[in-house]
């Protein structure tokens, strides 16, 4: 469990980032975390995984404080960052080295994932090309089989065909209790992994609902004459793309045009 209670955060000689921001998320989701350039995605990354300390208010994941740094929490939670330096090592060596410290640490799947992704043993990780280390990344920490996940922009350097076996893996590989927040601009590379979206703006969350609920409430569809009742809608090359109130059938969501809609004032009940 993730609960954020009244969080400030502001680098120094900086206007504060977040002010008095709350979150409570629960087990067992795929959370989408959303939000203009400079919003604070990546900070409230660091903030949840201990790498940076909240100024005022308190986070605790797992009933742990993250910025305590306490093996137990560690052990617990794995952050794959957008950018990264890998180690002039052997890929074997390093998980060889990295493991022991997740005791949940599942080292058969760990293989399968590296061989969907086409991945060698052998192949020294500085070596590689830096999407061939993002997949590595990836998958190591699907391996790890941590209680929480968290990557940020994990599509960005992936070519089609890696994307396709990311959200593949990632959809097969989780348990009930794990808790994955994918933070991204490629909402079209994740749409149909994320059962939450959390979109945060001007250091507040703005939106926070599940897609279910979306869809039940919300049809999003293209019509090549734009309806009186839309809501949102956004010129295609087939004519428009809209939101409208449901028909009491559920409909598919197009977050990027959700998104869109938000940052336009739109509100979503």
């Amino acid at each position: 469990m993730i609960e954020i209670n009244n969080l400030s955060f502001a680098y120094k000689k900086q206007a504060s980032l977040f002010h008095n921001l709350s979150i409570n998320e629960d087990d067992g989701q795929i959370i989408g975390l959303l939000g203009k350039n400079g919003a604070g995605k990546t900070t409230l990354l660091q903030l949840i995984s201990g790498l940076l300390s909240p100024k005022d208010g308190q986070i605790s994941v797992n009933n742990y404080r993250p910025e305590q740094r306490h093996p137990a929490f560690l052990e617990q939670l794995y952050f794959v960052p957008e950018e990264f330096i890998m180690p002039s090592v052997k890929v074997m060596d390093f998980v060889e080295a990295m493991s022991p410290f997740y005791h949940r640490f599942d080292t058969t799947l760990l293989h399968d994932l590296l061989k969907k992704f086409e991945l060698d043993l052998n192949k020294t990780l500085s070596k590689m090309s830096h999407g061939q280390k993002k997949k590595f990344r990836i998958a190591f920490a699907l391996a790890t089989k941590c209680q929480v996940i968290i990557l940020d922009e994990p599509t960005n350097g992936l070519d089609i065909p890696s994307k396709v076996i990311f959200r593949q893996i990632v959809a097969g590989s989780l348990e009930d209790d794990q808790t994955v927040i994918i933070s991204t601009h490629q909402v079209k590379d994740v749409e149909t992994l994320i059962d939450k979206i959390l979109l945060v703006d001007n250091g507040q969350v703005i939106f926070n609902k599940s897609i279910i609920d979306i869809s039940e409430k919300y049809d999003f569809k293209i019509v090549s004459h734009l309806p009186s009742d839309a809501i949102y809608s956004e010129l295609n090359p087939m004519g428009y793309k809209i939101v409208t109130q449901t028909n009491g059938m559920s409909s598919e969501v197009d977050i990027e045009l959700l998104f869109n809609a938000i940052n336009n004032g739109i509100t979503f009940n």
